[in-house]
């Protein structure tokens, strides 16, 4: 009973944080853009908000970007403010967790994406197996007014490692949502995107709730990152203070 209870005060919270997210983050959420749940819709939002009011300087960035859904509600809310946004993706199959520090759960979800068994949103096909991932989802930024332009919203294709030192070596960064699961990809955003985030800025940490890999990441972080406060919710934040 009491099971049953907590279900459902979930799934009433969750229509309630739904019905007063932006018009964009229903959106996305309404068109399959987005595995984030509501709450964590929400965090982004509010964290957004938070730094635009302080005025801390810096681009917008994104870890994980897969079918966009975030990325949009990010990089509108950059462009309002005259910021660039940065998204970084394999755009193709996640790689494979291969640190001692990730959990069996996490090592277990991409045995399930690789065998080709994982599930898409809304009946479509699963993100990772769709051949050209890019052109997808370019089209569904163009869809929200939001064109994919050089100074302006700008995505970035390959490897983490390859990709995010030439991006953020010489710019400060205000806001930063890492979606990226596993230790290996959370531990090098962290690192990488703590030595350049603006005092106030702020980072969302998708999945620290839900893989263990992604949880020792952040504690290795803020332990030798005293200037960061840790508030745990839907999802992780960081705030350089």
């Amino acid at each position: 009973m009491f099971r049953s209870l907590r279900r459902t005060l979930r799934s009433l919270r969750s229509r309630f944080v739904e019905r007063h997210l932006g018009e964009i983050a229903r959106s996305v959420r309404l068109d399959g853009l987005t595995y984030l749940s509501a709450e964590k819709m929400e965090r982004i939002e509010r964290n957004l908000a938070r730094v635009a009011a302080e005025g801390v300087p810096g681009d917008f960035m994104e870890f994980g970007v897969a079918l966009g859904g975030s990325a949009i509600v990010i990089a509108e809310r950059a462009v309002a403010d005259g910021r660039v946004f940065h998204g970084f993706d394999v755009f193709g199959m996640i790689p494979e967790p291969t640190s001692e520090k990730d959990d069996q759960k996490s090592k277990d979800r991409y045995g399930q994406i690789a065998s080709g068994k994982s599930r898409g949103l809304k009946g479509d096909v699963y993100y990772g197996y769709r051949d050209d991932l890019y052109s997808e989802v370019v089209a569904s930024f163009a869809r929200y007014r939001l064109p994919v332009a050089p100074g302006r919203i700008e995505l970035h294709k390959g490897l983490f490692e390859d990709t995010v030192p030439g991006v953020v070596s010489d710019r400060p960064i205000a806001f930063a949502h890492i979606d990226c699961d596993w230790y290996d990809p959370v531990a090098f955003c962290l690192r990488v995107v703590g030595d350049r985030m603006a005092k106030g800025g702020i980072i969302v940490l998708d999945d620290y709730n839900d893989y263990g890999g992604c949880r020792t990441a952040v504690e290795e972080f803020i332990a030798s990152h005293h200037e960061f406060e840790l508030e745990i919710g839907a999802s992780a934040v960081l705030r350089c203070t």
